[in-house]
């Protein structure tokens, strides 16, 4: 990117209220079969020009064709039965009823592309498409047939990697893998799943990003949040190991949060996406919040390595909130690209 701490989103963005409830996460669709289709482009297009308005430099689909971060990607795969569900516990924090794994996984045919594409025909921005990293698909299914954790993640890898070679082939410019689970799992993070991340970006020529949160806000994520303590330091059990991997991007938690800024030092080097917006709040930031964060965060990240971003999806919050939230956040990039200018001009 060219433009001097380019702002983005984590994920997602609140969908408009004739499509599905709104505040609510992973709300049913309102809408069925060729209606569900135009509005699901409806609500791109309103989540795009949300996003531009608000002076996001990457944009992206705010996950309106989507409506789980990770399931919605897994449902269109063989091997996997939506009718046979078992209980598991997700990420060590909360059960949930989820699909088994019944047989060999595969990909018959592009999940996103096509959604992809309607995006780039509407804008010239760089684009970002968030797909479900190996680690956090496995942890949201009962394995009934590789009965091991990573033989499956493996398996899911290729087939990432076949959707985001296409997803590259339609334009898009950054591909984000989203892992939770990395915040959880450290022992496999750094045994097989860096490495499984690694295979799904094999091969792509644009940027790559992992992004680690401690989740939507919740009620789950922050009744775990508050067992953690007042230092947040999960990130640094697999920074080492990230630093030295082929993502160039790794997405944080960054506002509000017990993290120790100076773990970002772990990864000096990377480019970052350093999370200045609380999304688990409705308190709107104000630019001069925004600035802080990100004025810490340099402290450890280079300015042409830092990326303004929000710290997690915004789905649950309310459509005005995250529009305001959105538009703190580049004007609190824009205080600090003013800063740098000057400090420059001042050298």
């Amino acid at each position: 990117m060219k433009k001097l701490l380019p702002t983005s989103t984590a994920g997602s963005l609140p969908k408009p209220i004739w499509l599905a409830q709104p505040e609510t996460l992973w709300s049913p669709w309102k809408l069925q079969g060729e209606e569900l289709i135009e509005g699901k482009q409806d609500a791109l297009r309103v989540a795009l020009q949300e996003q531009q308005h608000a002076g996001i430099d990457i944009v992206s689909d705010g996950e309106q064709t989507r409506q789980h971060f990770v399931t919605t990607f897994i449902e269109h795969l063989d091997g996997v039965d939506f009718e046979k569900r078992e209980t598991v516990k997700i990420r060590d924090r909360y059960e949930a009823s989820v699909p088994t794994v019944f047989g060999p996984v595969s990909r018959q045919k592009p999940v996103f592309v096509d959604d992809a594409k309607f995006l780039r025909q509407q804008t010239n921005k760089p684009i970002k498409w968030a797909l479900p990293g190996p680690m956090t698909m496995i942890d949201t299914l009962y394995d009934d047939h590789y009965k091991s954790r990573e033989k499956l993640a493996w398996e899911f890898a290729k087939i990432l990697n076949q959707e985001a070679k296409e997803l590259e082939a339609a334009g898009v410019d950054i591909i984000q893998f989203d892992e939770p689970a990395f915040n959880v799992f450290f022992e496999e993070v750094n045994d097989w799943g860096i490495a499984c991340l690694e295979r799904a970006i094999e091969g792509l020529k644009c940027e790559t990003v992992v992004h680690i949160c401690y989740g939507y806000g919740i009620k789950a994520n922050t009744d775990w949040k508050k067992t953690l303590g007042s230092e947040w330091r999960q990130y640094e059990e697999v920074f080492p190991k990230l630093q030295k991997s082929n993502i160039d991007i790794i997405s944080l938690e960054c506002h509000n949060s017990h993290v120790p800024m100076e773990l970002l030092e772990l990864i000096r080097g990377k480019k970052v996406m350093v999370g200045a917006i609380d999304v688990a709040t409705d308190v709107i930031e104000t630019p001069e919040e925004v600035a802080n964060t990100l004025r810490e965060a340099l402290k450890y990240v280079d300015a042409d390595k830092l990326y303004p971003c929000t710290n997690c999806g915004m789905a649950p919050l309310a459509r005005n909130v995250a529009n305001a939230k959105l538009a703190a956040l580049s004007a609190g990039a824009e205080i600090i690209r003013q800063e740098l200018i000057a400090k420059e001009l001042a050298a």
